[in-house]
């Protein structure tokens, strides 16, 4: 038998657990399917201390923990599955899981973005413990070290950058001559005179997992196939986001990087809301990501109230219809509230 539920969340990160806070104090009684890495990137994150309210900072895995308690302790339910495929065209929308159907009147996505990382054995099982895919993250835990930064777009450069404010020294490792990067980005680094390059190269390794902690980098040039060895004290994976779009693709209107387009929190679809890394390609923190999270929820809890006191709730609809009318009232909704 399906399970009817009045909201619906996918992701269970900092904005799909905030989304079910707020969703729950509301009495909405909300469904988070958390997927199979419950907590989001959060999770192999260690010291995480740019979190509102941890003036000692706190672990990334904690606070994903005490999130979801959080939201429990409201009446969150939660189920431990992914969702395998969705129906968006009508109103209540349906989630499939591979055990469980969903039927429910919103659905807010908070599916996140993956790093994209180089598939090496030692980049995971050293994440979090000298390996970074956030310099904005985790840079202040590598004052005064010796760190690689890998890539060679606008990311990296902007990554290496950054980290100059805290390691003594910054290597880039890029498998070409040129950047990706633009021009002015480019320049900017090259004025830098903490940034160093390892051009042509790529990053084979890195040392040491048995210590459990970066000591070292292998480096191999591929135009003269030389591998050399370097200390390290931190290396920082840099070569992009991929927001985890996959099962929204021909449902909603994804840019070209593969992020959720949305107006707001809204997408183009009434009922359809996104939230955190999945539609956000610039800031990629874990607060900002709680802040649209917030922001579904309450868009969210409005529309319900609205379609309640209209009498609207269970008539079928084609979900896109009015679309655009429903975005300019709350945006008018919005304006009038700040």
């Amino acid at each position: 038998m399906a399970i009817r539920k009045k909201v619906t969340i996918l992701g269970s990160g900092a904005a799909g657990l905030t989304a079910a806070i707020y969703a729950a104090r509301a009495n909405l009684e909300p469904l988070v399917i958390q997927g199979l890495q419950t907590g989001g990137q959060l999770t192999i994150t260690t010291d995480v201390e740019n979190f509102p309210g941890f003036p000692n900072g706190i672990q990334g895995p904690e606070l994903m923990e005490q999130m979801i308690a959080q939201a429990e302790r409201f009446g969150t339910q939660y189920i431990y599955d992914n969702a395998e495929s969705i129906d968006l065209s009508k109103r209540p929308f349906t989630i499939k899981t591979s055990s469980e159907e969903i039927i429910t009147d919103v659905l807010i996505i908070c599916t996140g973005a993956s790093a994209k990382l180089l598939g090496l054995e030692a980049e995971q099982k050293l994440m979090g413990h000298g390996v970074s895919a956030c310099a904005t993250c985790d840079g202040f835990f590598f004052r005064d070290k010796k760190v690689f930064v890998v890539g060679g777009g606008d990311t990296a450069l902007e990554e290496a950058m950054f980290l100059t404010r805290f390691a003594t020294s910054v290597t880039i490792i890029h498998r070409r001559e040129a950047f990706r990067a633009s021009a002015i980005m480019v320049e900017r680094a090259k004025r830098n005179t903490k940034v160093d390059y390892l051009l042509n190269s790529v990053l084979e390794d890195i040392t040491d997992v048995s210590k459990g902690e970066v000591t070292g980098v292998k480096v191999r040039n591929i135009k003269t196939n030389e591998l050399q060895e370097l200390p390290a004290d931190g290396v920082f994976i840099a070569i992009g986001h991929q927001p985890n779009t996959d099962l929204f693709k021909g449902h909603l209107p994804l840019d070209e990087n593969g992020y959720i387009k949305t107006n707001g929190v809204h997408t183009d679809i009434v009922g359809v809301f996104a939230a955190g890394d999945v539609m956000d390609s610039v800031y990629r923190q874990a607060v900002t990501a709680a802040g649209t999270g917030c922001r579904a929820a309450l868009e969210a809890q409005w529309l319900l109230e609205k379609e309640e006191a209209e009498g609207e709730m269970g008539k079928p609809e084609e979900a896109k219809a009015g679309a655009a009318s429903s975005v300019r009232e709350t945006a008018a909704a919005d304006s009038l509230r700040s």
